[in-house]
């Protein structure tokens, strides 16, 4: 990332996040909250391990992905800060006014308890009473005396409430206050550690165009890499729907399916039909993650003309986690790549789930299985020291993106 887009990515987000006006404190404080779990995230799955062997490019993917997320937060911050900035002094003209209001009260209470002084003697009273010239006069009389000592009454109170209210509003204000200086003291500590992030950005930018050519062929290998086992993954899956189709075909006396879709039991329909209700809100693979890889094609944000096909979610977790299986299903296959790594595919249905890289598994084809239980636990790189996990999801061949069917973080 060079430093115009560096200024490109914080002007972009800066706009996005200011011109939502709409939102309130609240969700930009828990917007905030999210966007702190997930620097603490990236901090402790992509930094907090030793490297055996520094790679440029991983490195600077690595610090790229530490920068967005710290831009982001830098936003939110700002936002956050401005909108009680507006509440700061709404509070205070609030304050004033009631203050106002409230010398007013106290003005007019003084005035009415001067002149009930005046005439404060019970004697007073009944002589004003008793000098009625009629009895109906006397009643009014009477009555006017009730009144003008219910509205003293009424009066002291009106005092005691709006007191009461200043004094809230004051707390709440002096509370504001000290969350502004928080945020504040926040958003410095974060645009100084952006700016050494930028230094390490700028260093590997510099380390990776004195040796582009390598890191552009390692690249463009490991691309092919993962277009060869994307192109294995197709085929089994295609190879395992015709099997299934041959079996389903003897079971439901039927003879038609469509090609490279699954020809569902009645039983296989309910489980489908469920697991597309659950969209938006099934379980993550793993207990713990950060997606460092999102689906679909995106361009290489170092090498302009590389182009990458995320054909699921990149998932960075803890050493030691498994993947964990997102809906019950039946083991559709275990495959196991040149390298060793294992791929456990579960059927739901017409859908399939694929759990990607794993070090070994506690499944085998055929087996039935239950949301949430463990499939096996995740590879970790030696050289890198990462455990990533690649999660795909399939309707019969078609991929589709699991962020939209996982439960939002």
């Amino acid at each position: 990332m060079t430093n115009k887009s560096f200024y490109i990515l914080i002007l972009f987000l800066s706009i996005g996040f200011f011109s939502i006006s709409a939102q309130t404190r609240k969700q930009l404080e828990a917007q905030r909250k999210k966007l702190n779990l997930e620097m603490k995230q990236v901090n402790n799955l992509l930094f907090n391990e030793k490297k055996k062997e520094k790679n440029a490019l991983e490195d600077l993917k690595d610090i790229n992905k530490k920068i967005n997320v710290r831009v982001k937060l830098i936003a939110t911050i700002n936002s956050e800060a401005t909108i009680l900035s507006k509440e700061i002094l709404n509070n205070e003209t609030k304050i004033k006014n009631l203050g106002k209001k409230l010398a007013d009260l106290k003005k007019d209470y003084a005035d009415m308890i001067f002149k009930s002084y005046k005439s404060k003697s019970q004697q007073s009273k009944t002589m004003f009473l008793l000098s009625s010239q009629n009895f109906y006069q006397a009643y009014k009389r009477l009555e006017y005396m009730k009144q003008y000592t219910k509205f003293r009454k009424k009066q002291g109170e009106e005092i005691v409430l709006q007191t009461n209210i200043i004094q809230k509003l004051n707390d709440s204000l002096l509370y504001q206050k000290r969350v502004k200086d928080t945020l504040i003291l926040s958003e410095k500590k974060q645009k100084a550690e952006i700016e050494t992030d930028k230094k390490k950005q700028e260093k590997l930018i510099s380390t990776i165009k004195k040796k582009e050519n390598k890191y552009k062929k390692e690249l463009q290998n490991k691309v092919k890499a993962e277009k060869k086992l994307t192109a294995r993954i197709d085929k089994l899956i295609r190879a395992e729907i015709a099997r299934a189709n041959r079996i389903a075909r003897t079971k439901l006396k039927s003879k038609s399916s469509k090609k490279n879709e699954f020809l569902l039991s009645p039983e296989a329909k309910a489980l489908a039909a469920k697991f597309e209700l659950n969209k938006g809100k099934l379980p993550w693979p793993v207990e713990e993650g950060l997606v460092v890889r999102r689906f679909g094609k995106q361009p290489h944000p170092t090498f302009p003309g590389i182009t990458i096909n995320g054909t699921g979610l990149h998932i960075v977790t803890k050493k030691g986690n498994n993947a964990l299986a997102i809906f019950k299903g039946i083991v559709l296959n275990v495959m196991v790549s040149s390298e060793g790594r294992k791929n456990v595919l579960i059927q739901h249905g017409n859908y399939i789930s694929s759990y990607n890289n794993l070090e070994e598994t506690n499944v085998k084809k055929g087996d039935n299985i239950k949301t949430g239980q463990r499939l096996g636990e995740i590879f970790t790189d030696k050289i890198s020291n990462k455990t990533k996990l690649i999660f795909v999801l399939f309707k019969n061949t078609t991929r589709l993106n699991p962020a939209s069917w996982m439960l939002k973080r």
